[in-house]
């Protein structure tokens, strides 16, 4: 069977391509892959090529196929696993599977950016294929970085004193900040730590960009979160001469019990440490693309005030069953984390170029051709261009964001690939 996809030749060397896969055998499974969406540790394993940790050193002769947020019908089931798969389900993907290697990274014929895969069987003897009998494949794309979020909040964790323990997750009813939070991951933070069964008793959420500030507080508003028992804290740090002092005032004057830092800049993961009450923890959750990337850690507070620090890259199956459960049970909404949608054609320029595009999540449609477009851009192309005017319609009947209905709009009637 023909595929086609976007595979990674060397550093910034993407190519879209089409190519034979091989016949799969006994314990593989045959997938058709219809939605990804980009994530930025795409960006990093495509500008560090062979140098990434999870990239092979030989992808220049043997490319692997980027892409690791991805969902899909299941086409042929090998006959070790007929029992366990339907063929023509729908499927989710847990790619974090072992610790150096991941569909979308380390192997020739699996990543979520391409039209048909093989799972291989290392992926599914660790239960990281995973059925999914969601309305909309985007949901399972998006349950991978929820299942990081996700793994995030259980990650975090807080000394027993008394006994010498840790008690993990969040600290129930505590205070929460979330700095740089009002990014695609950070969106999913905020609805997670609202939603969730261990949820805080205060969400301060922090960036410097006003329009993006906005936009999360039209989408995750504080009068649902204080239906919920959270009250919900938007900041602007660049308006406010000391942000430490001023998010410390928001919390009676005392630190954070859990502070998520959600950008790798230096002065953030200070201000996070400056921000920690007692026995408080940090989750350095943005993974840097520099090495050597380091910042100043209070190691007097450590001693004394028993402050912590973790960091989180990926979530495991479990976390990512979670986030297949709330969603398709509608307590959280992955649709907020999407600004824009393009087809298999436009992920080669989107990841390349990811910092750049503003916005939240890029979700592609790997059956289809499609420039990557902003959600608020369908209006305006919808003026000359019929295709767009009706997906405008369709995200102004569901609250301006994407959608079961869109998404079927989008696959019955865009060019496909």
């Amino acid at each position: 069977m023909k595929t086609k996809a976007v595979r990674l030749y060397g550093k910034n060397d993407l190519r879209l391509e089409e190519f034979d896969l091989p016949e799969i055998k006994e314990d593989e499974v045959l997938v058709r892959i219809v939605s990804d969406s980009i994530c930025m540790s795409s960006y990093k394993a495509a500008i560090q090529g062979e140098d990434h940790k999870r990239v092979p050193t030989d992808i220049a002769t043997n490319p692997i196929i980027i892409g690791h947020e991805f969902c899909g019908d299941i086409i042929k089931v090998g006959a070790k696993w007929a029992g366990k798969f339907k063929e023509g389900g729908k499927f989710g993907i847990q790619p974090a599977y072992g610790p150096l290697q991941a569909p979308g990274y380390s192997f020739q014929y699996v990543g979520g950016d391409s039209t048909y895969a093989i799972i291989p069987s290392a992926v599914i003897e660790a239960d990281c294929l995973i059925p999914y009998d969601g309305d909309a494949y985007y949901k399972a794309s998006l349950a991978e970085p929820m299942s990081c979020i996700i793994a995030g909040y259980h990650e975090n964790y807080h000394s027993v004193y008394e006994n010498h323990t840790h008690e993990m997750g969040i600290k129930k009813g505590g205070a929460v900040a979330i700095l740089a939070g009002v990014g695609p991951m950070g969106l999913g933070a905020i609805d997670y730590g609202i939603h969730c069964d261990r949820k805080p008793s205060l969400m301060v959420v922090t960036d410097i960009d006003q329009a993006r500030l906005d936009r999360a507080a039209s989408l995750l508003t504080v009068e649902d979160a204080a239906k919920n028992g959270v009250k919900l804290v938007y900041v602007n740090t660049s308006s406010v001469e000391d942000p430490v002092a001023y998010l410390k005032e928001l919390n009676g004057g005392n630190g954070y019990d859990d502070v998520f830092v959600y950008a790798p800049v230096a002065a953030l993961v200070e201000q996070g440490d400056a921000l920690l009450g007692e026995s408080g923890c940090l989750n350095f959750f943005a993974g840097p693309t520099n090495p050597q990337f380091s910042a100043k850690f209070n190691f007097y507070d450590v001693h004394y005030m028993f402050h912590r620090i973790t960091g989180t890259s990926g979530g495991n199956t479990n976390d990512l069953k979670e986030a297949l459960a709330m969603a398709g049970q509608g307590k959280i909404n992955p649709s907020i984390m999407i600004s824009h949608v393009g087809g298999l054609d436009s992920v080669i320029e989107t990841t390349l170029n990811l910092p750049n595009i503003k916005g939240a999540k890029k979700l592609a449609y790997t059956q289809i051709s499609m420039p990557m477009t902003a959600i608020a851009d369908f209006a305006k192309l919808g003026e000359t261009d019929p295709f767009f005017k009706d997906l405008a319609e369709i995200c102004e009947r569901n609250n301006g964001i994407w959608s079961t209905e869109a998404e079927q709009y989008v696959l019955k009637n865009a060019k496909k690939i």
